[in-house]
């Protein structure tokens, strides 16, 4: 079974659907669900760490550009991106949130990607 613990994108503001100059991302997760996704996966460790790195795409291309990327879980994973020197269009963001854990002895990951469509227009 799997469980939906995100990352889940946080929208500036629920009217804006065009970003133009610099834009604060963040994501968050849904810690319960993420504990019983990892539960049943045989991991029962504590979690070490979350990080989320932020990556843009114009819109049908290929290749993933990095913004940034956080481990600020309390300010869910901000980072700003700046669009001011990019052509006006439609983009694609992705969150790519990591779990680190201990298992066996060593540290281990899991990931998943949330991927939104945006439009820029500066």
């Amino acid at each position: 079974m799997s469980y939906d613990w995100g990352p889940h994108y946080i929208i500036p503001s629920s009217v804006i659907t065009t970003y133009s100059g610099n834009v604060r991302l963040r994501e968050e997760f849904d810690d319960d669900l993420l504990r019983q996704e990892l539960s049943e996966l045989g991991f029962s460790s504590p979690i070490a760490r979350v990080s989320n790195p932020w990556y843009y795409r114009k819109k049908d291309s290929t290749t993933w550009i990095k913004i940034g990327e956080s481990d600020d879980m309390r300010e869910n994973f901000p980072v700003t991106w700046d669009t001011q020197k990019l052509e006006n269009g439609q983009y694609e963001v992705m969150g790519l949130m990591h779990v680190y854990f201990k298992a066996n002895g060593t540290i281990k990951a899991i990931a998943r990607q949330n991927v939104v469509e945006v439009t820029v227009k500066n």
